[in-house]
């Protein structure tokens, strides 16, 4: 099973779930001694991303205030190391960078779901 660690995370502490790796393209702090896939098939990588999203049209100053904002949520220490404790990496960026990772990341699964010719039922 695939999961995000954040779900996971307590299970894996209590040993009722035994994790095998991390999807990450690197190892995650909070769980250092779990090879990433990307160490048994090269170049792997499947990461969940949260973020906030806001209407087309959204006026730039507000747009900028609230990524002001949730950038310094992600900086404050505590919302910082409990994220990191739950297995999250804390990612401040900027509107324009969120939505290139956006773009990106369709693009890299809507080139496996064409390589695979997976269809909507």
């Amino acid at each position: 099973m695939f999961d995000n660690v954040p779900s996971s995370i307590g299970h894996i502490g209590t040993g009722q779930l035994r994790a095998l790796a991390v999807t990450t393209s690197t190892r995650l702090a909070v769980l250092p001694e779990l090879p990433t896939v990307g160490e048994f098939v090269p170049g792997y990588a499947a990461v969940a991303y949260n973020g906030l999203g806001a209407p087309k049209g959204t006026p730039t100053d507000i747009i900028d205030k609230l990524g002001k904002q949730i950038d310094a949520a992600l900086d404050d220490p505590q919302i910082r190391t409990r994220l990191t404790e739950l297995g999250g990496i804390p990612m401040p960026t900027t509107s324009h960078d969120f939505g290139k990772l956006i773009a990106d990341e369709t693009e890299k699964w809507g080139k496996v779901i064409r390589a695979a010719n997976i269809k909507a039922e």
